[in-house]
């Protein structure tokens, strides 16, 4: 595979040093390598693959050569310079929810429709983390039995607010220990009126709400299901929790399929399924938990049994480290794909 100009667009922040990892570990053919952010972060020394790299402010002319630019800095800052990285020649990998539900940008899961990647028009975007570990379990039970309906709860780790909701988990740890009072100022939503502490908590609430009762979060997993599946009428019935984990967002996913399909061979088919690892075995109390999947990069999937409520029914428990494959690893993935495939696809 020919070398590549890749520029990371938000290096400094947690998305954006797990890209520079995994392009590491996964010896990403990198030709020369671009670290962008904000002014307030330009000329930190960042160190990749044992080379020391300055990071730079933004400009226009950062991105002239770039063929593969990764966004992670952020809704706002992508759609400030998602244009002028395009108008350079750049594949966009934006990790953002700014572009997610554009007709003319495709939305990727490499493991469930790859092929979508080359009907961009300069920009591919990741979808939310808990939607990549959602798609990732519901592609083989789809082609193998069709899905009526999907009702999934997450329980979703702190890290999905970033570093500052990690410091407070950690902070508010230590002074429940110390018998202080709790203080929180960011979850379950930093702008929001009011503010809970998460440490021994469970807060039902990510992103703000909607007329409807929802929030945001639990829309981007129904609409964006449905677009990854190219089914505008697939039933999704999400809640989506905040739980005081550090990384690791679990998922609670009943499935009525369309067809019969079997815990076994359901067990079976996800066996098979690329990026994910069966991890079912309750006589011996073996199941996915986020404090043994954090830091791995597979989807992981137990507790897989028959609901016996509905006719064709299924309960699963999965849990996916969100910063791998629920955002940084899957856009490697979706460069990779774009990369190995490029001479053989025809864009747009």
């Amino acid at each position: 595979m020919q070398g590549l100009n890749v520029a990371i667009l938000g290096a400094t922040g947690m998305v954006g040093q797990e890209l520079l990892d995994i392009l590491v570990e996964r010896e990403f053919p990198i030709k020369d390598l671009t670290l962008l952010s904000s002014a307030r972060s330009a000329g930190t020394r960042v160190l990749v693959g044992g080379k020391e790299y300055a990071v730079q402010e933004a400009t226009p002319e950062a991105f002239q050569g770039v063929d593969v630019a990764f966004f992670a800095a952020g809704g706002q800052v992508s759609q400030a310079w998602v244009d002028v990285a395009v108008q350079a020649g750049a594949l966009v990998i934006d990790n953002t929810s700014a572009f997610r539900l554009r007709d003319d940008v495709p939305l990727i899961v490499p493991e469930v429709n790859g092929e979508e990647i080359f009907k961009h028009q300069g920009i591919v975007s990741n979808p939310n983390c808990s939607t990549i570990i959602l798609a990732l379990v519901l592609k083989p039970i789809l082609d193998k039995a069709g899905i009526k309906r999907v009702v999934v709860s997450t329980y979703q780790a702190v890290s999905g607010a970033g570093g500052r909701g990690m410091d407070e988990l950690r902070r508010q740890t230590e002074d429940y220990v110390a018998g202080r009072e709790l203080e929180a100022a960011i979850l379950p939503v930093a702008g929001a009126p009011k503010h809970y502490p998460i440490a021994f908590n469970v807060i039902p609430q990510i992103d703000a709400f909607d007329e409807a009762g929802y929030t945001k979060e639990e829309w981007k997993m129904v609409r964006e299901t449905q677009k990854l599946f190219k089914d505008p009428d697939l039933r999704v019935s999400p809640t989506t929790v905040r739980i005081p984990v550090m990384r690791s967002h679990s998922e609670s996913i009943n499935v009525e399929t369309i067809h019969p399909l079997s815990p076994e061979e359901c067990r079976e088919i996800l066996a098979k399924a690329p990026g994910v690892v069966v991890m079912d075995n309750p006589e011996q109390q073996e199941y996915p938990m986020p404090l043994f999947t954090s830091g791995k990069d597979p989807v992981y999937v137990g507790r897989i049994r028959k609901d016996l409520s509905v006719e064709h029914g299924l309960n699963l428990w999965v849990v996916g480290d969100q910063i791998r494959k629920g955002a940084a690893l899957n856009a490697v993935q979706i460069a990779e794909y774009f990369a190995h495939n490029k001479g053989s696809q025809k864009m747009g």
